[in-house]
């Protein structure tokens, strides 16, 4: 691209030999007779090198040159003058300009003055050049970007910053960097100073910190040294990265997981989630009811997982397995003597759950004496450990959970009413299988595809008869009773689809004396038996198992609808109900 030459001097003649030799070397000049003419040529054209000549008539060259240094300040400026002075060669240099030329004005040194001062040019345009896209990327990131020197002073900032940290730029640069310090207790600064202490970069991974107007928010931070151009250390540059909302989109997903864990559609499992979903970050005390095997535990973890406690830890403690002793040195510790046995200090799960959760299972068998001392615990969080008078202060959320209806043993005197009430300030209660039975089909598919992927199978599901058998059931022992049946059945089952067959016996002795509910029409059951025969290849006691019915049961059906044996040699029941299953005699 050809490039632009302006020279500026009231003789005519120097225009002439300037615009003669520099267009024969193809540059494009621009002439200009008096300051206010040169002005003008600087705002009208791109110009990439000025001559001006120091004595000019009205405004000198010395005017033009700080003109330029407004208009095009990368522009060089070259000075032109008759009878070079120390005086005006040291002051042009001083307002900026790149050089002088001392009339006559001779081909070679001019060419030699041109093509220095573009090649200088060329050299600051492209620093310029890379200072804009620098600046650039350093306003557009997403991640605040804080550059501080040795001293910790702040040395630029970028618009990210700003927002993350709620600084103001013009009120930071050239200060310390104190106002992280009020906000994340000095994380950041500590990750700062190790950068410049070790000069080895620094990461600091979720740190959480407040806003002003008190909003959590949590932020990554990486430190490192910086160093200038002749590899010396000279401050260093901190990237904050604002990971609020990731964090709460990993901690919305961990939510619907543990949510999810617990399998069901039905309006008592609803209702169950919209609970946890309501405490998971209330911090009282939660009390979880339901019957042996309802996944009251299931229910504990999601009230761990999703709230603010999940980072702490979650100490669970099953009072029931443990004496009135051993219970209470289990949750409050002992100290070395404190008794028989106790040959050194513990610590208690109550202080093992500090800044955390601890679950007490089977809370409804506690003695009245742990009731009590568990009681004041509550209250005010605060305990000794077992032979020791120092109190030891804690913050744990607590939850428990029973299978007893304490409220009855509250009426029978058996149970404090105080501590009753303190643990029941708010309450769970997880259904019984019985009550959801709209839930077993669910279930069943959750258990499958955990079986499947425990012991390598590829089981498709239970057969039709099965799942009536499942429907109709009582379960006793809830979703663990189904869950250890299904367990039982994959490790029996060695076709595509769970039969009556590989169910246990146990399980089966409660259809011999509960025929399964049916809602067949006559003709469907009487095709379902006649199926199950054929399958049986006629054994009555074969077949009324696939059914899930007694012996009695499919006898007197088949005489219900007259249904033949499919084998001569079987017979049905005799007036007296005595019934030969021999294959001959």
């Amino acid at each position: 691209m050809q490039q632009h030459i302006l020279v500026v001097d009231d003789e005519e003649s120097i225009r002439f030999t300037f615009d003669t030799f520099l267009s024969d070397e193809g540059y494009r000049v621009f002439c200009a007779a008096d300051c206010n003419e040169g002005i003008a040529l600087l705002q009208e054209n791109d110009i990439d090198l000025v001559f001006a000549d120091i004595i000019l008539p009205g405004k000198s060259g010395i005017d033009l040159l700080k003109a330029a240094r407004d208009i095009v300040p990368s522009t060089p400026v070259i000075m032109i003058t008759g009878a070079p002075s120390v005086d005006t060669a040291a002051e042009s240099l001083r307002v900026g300009a790149f050089d002088y030329i001392v009339k006559p004005i001779r081909q070679d040194l001019l060419l030699k003055s041109v093509s220095v001062a573009l090649k200088h040019k060329a050299v600051k345009d492209e620093s310029e050049r890379c200072r804009l896209n620098f600046e650039a990327i350093f306003r557009s990131v997403n991640e605040g970007i804080i550059t501080v020197d040795e001293n910790m002073n702040v040395v630029e900032i970028n618009y990210a910053a700003e927002s993350i940290c709620e600084f103001q730029k013009a009120s930071t640069v050239g200060k310390p960097l104190q106002k992280l310090r009020d906000r994340c207790k000095g994380n950041c600064l500590g990750a700062l100073t190790e950068a410049l202490k070790t000069r080895q970069p620094v990461e600091l991974r979720f740190i959480e910190c407040f806003t002003t107007g008190g909003r959590l928010q949590v932020v990554s931070v990486t430190a490192s040294p910086l160093l200038d151009e002749k590899k010396r250390f000279s401050g260093a540059v901190m990237v904050i990265r604002d990971e609020t909302r990731l964090v709460s989109l990993e901690r919305h997903l961990a939510l619907q997981q543990k949510i999810d864990s617990i399998v069901g559609r039905s309006k008592g499992i609803e209702k169950v989630r919209t609970m946890i979903r309501d405490l998971a970050d209330v911090q009282t005390t939660v009390l979880v009811t339901g019957d042996s095997g309802t996944g009251k535990e299931l229910v504990v973890d999601a009230l761990h997982h999703i709230g603010e406690r999940r980072n702490g830890p979650l100490v669970k403690v099953n009072c029931a397995a443990l004496s009135e002793n051993l219970l209470e040195s289990e949750l409050f510790g002992h100290v070395t003597g404190a008794f028989t046995g106790a040959v050194k200090d513990k610590i208690g799960r109550f202080q093992l759950a500090n800044h955390g959760t601890l679950f007490l299972d089977e809370i409804g068998e506690i003695s009245q004496r742990m009731q009590l001392r568990l009681l004041r615990v509550i209250e005010n969080m605060q305990f000794e450990r077992v032979g020791d008078s120092t109190p030891i202060k804690v913050n744990v959320r607590l939850v428990a959970a029973t299978n007893c209806d304490l409220q009855k043993r509250v009426d029978a005197g058996e149970y404090r009413e105080d501590l009753y009430y303190r643990l029941k300030v708010a309450q769970i209660h997880v259904p019984s299988l019985q009550e959801r039975r709209d839930d077993i089909p669910l279930l069943i598919e959750h258990f499958s595809g955990k079986f499947n992927r425990k012991f390598g199978r590829q089981i498709s599901g239970i057969s039709s008869e099965v799942e009536r058998m499942f429907l109709d059931y009582p379960w006793p022992g809830n979703v663990r009773e189904l869950q250890n049946l299904m367990e039982h059945s994959f490790v029996r089952c060695r076709q595509r689809v769970i039969t009556v067959e590989n169910l246990p016996s146990e399980f089966l002795r409660y259809f011999e004396s509960h025929p399964l509910s049916v809602d067949l029409s006559p003709g469907d059951e009487a095709e379902a038996i006649r199926e199950a025969l054929s399958q049986a290849s006629g054994n009555k006691t074969e077949a009324a198992r696939q059914l899930g019915m007694s012996r009695r049961t499919i006898y007197r059906k088949m005489q219900k609808y007259a249904i033949e044996p499919s084998h001569p040699e079987l017979s049905l029941p005799n007036e007296e109900g005595a019934v030969d299953e021999g294959h001959g005699r």
